[in-house]
């Protein structure tokens, strides 16, 4: 990296809340952070950028990282997503641009090399194969500390004893045990995982910032916790939906992963009556409203099921399965009431 660069970058991170003003404008501050759905600008609080902090290390400022997916980066990151500019001399011209700098004579420059999708999957199957099912690991402990109880029987849901850990002020990776789910695509097809880092007793996820993180394709696809049947419930994360199989056991269940990518799965062949989950938070009430619209130009009936807190975990954690299963009844079609209500 060049000495100009570098002083780009630095500056680029002392007007981090400019940055994400412009290129996040449907996020706010609060505090130290900038506030906000995702990388696509939905709003939200999925994702946080810090503002203040040292210029590099632990806690540098214009850091992001996404709690729903535990993707992070730079604020590099957040202005290649929001412009769609791939090639890094092109992106250090918006980076100039943005800070009002003179554009100075061309260099030639070689992008970073990404891994390919192709690699991705790869990555993404050899953990996934490497895991051991669910029964009677730390995986199922701390779901079962989360009141979720049914969770062994999911083939999507596994777990690995030592998966690779590295948050972003980090130099190494560090094993840690983690929840492995299976995120595949309308054939059946992995097409990526993803990671929940859990404490070394599986009492809690991980004491570590970033928490979750995904790898692969996610777009379009999801965790297919069940088979789609002629009804189906899609949600974002995966303890929510979970949460809502416990009280409902007989509602197959897909977790999309985030508010984003709610919105954007692809849904299956033979479904009649769709039911998504939201999250109580605006990012969740917009990504209900993108997929019920494409739901229902496929000509599928489409439901709309609300938690009393934030998510349906936290229904289920606070009032118990009992509670929440006959709220969830309250809120199904006619035509599913009876047979769900007869499922134990």
């Amino acid at each position: 990296m060049t000495t100009e660069t570098q002083e780009l970058l630095r500056e680029l991170a002392q007007n981090a809340e400019s940055v994400c003003r412009h290129y996040l404008s449907a996020g706010r501050r609060e505090g130290a952070y900038w506030l906000v759905g995702d990388l696509q600008n939905t709003p939200g609080r999925s994702l946080y950028v810090r503002l203040t902090g040292p210029d590099e290390g632990k806690g540098a400022r214009g850091r992001w990282t996404d709690g729903a997916t535990g993707e992070y980066g730079d604020l590099l990151d957040i202005i290649k997503a929001r412009t769609g500019i791939a090639r890094f001399p092109d992106l250090l011209a918006e980076v100039r641009a943005h800070l009002g700098r003179p554009m100075p004579v061309a260099h030639p420059s070689t992008p970073r090399k990404r891994k390919s999708p192709s690699g991705k999957r790869t990555s993404a199957k050899r953990l996934y194969e490497a895991s051991v099912p669910l029964s009677g690991s730390l995986a199922e402990t701390y779901l079962q500390r989360r009141g979720i109880t049914r969770a062994a029987s999911a083939s999507a849901l596994r777990f690995h004893p030592r998966c690779w850990h590295r948050d972003h002020d980090e130099a190494a990776s560090k094993p840690r045990p983690a929840l492995i789910a299976a995120v595949t695509d309308r054939a059946g097809c992995l097409r990526g995982v993803h990671r929940t880092w859990l404490a070394e007793d599986g009492s809690d996820k991980a004491p570590v910032e970033v928490q979750r993180r995904a790898m692969g394709e996610l777009l379009g696809n999801a965790v297919k916790i069940d088979a789609a049947s002629e009804c189906l419930a899609i949600g974002e994360g995966l303890e929510t939906m979970l949460s809502l199989r416990e009280a409902l056991p007989g509602l197959p269940v897909w977790a999309a992963l985030s508010a984003a990518h709610l919105g954007a799965v692809d849904l299956p062949e033979g479904i009649r009556q769709l039911y998504i989950a939201r999250d109580l938070d605006d990012a969740g009430q917009a990504a209900a409203g993108k997929l019920s619209a494409r739901a229902r130009d496929a000509g599928l009936s489409v439901s709309v099921l609300e938690p009393r807190l934030g998510d349906f975990n936290d229904d289920l954690r606070e009032d118990g399965a009992a509670a929440l299963r006959q709220r969830l009844l309250g809120q199904l079609e006619r035509a599913d009431l009876v047979r769900m209500a007869l499922k134990s």
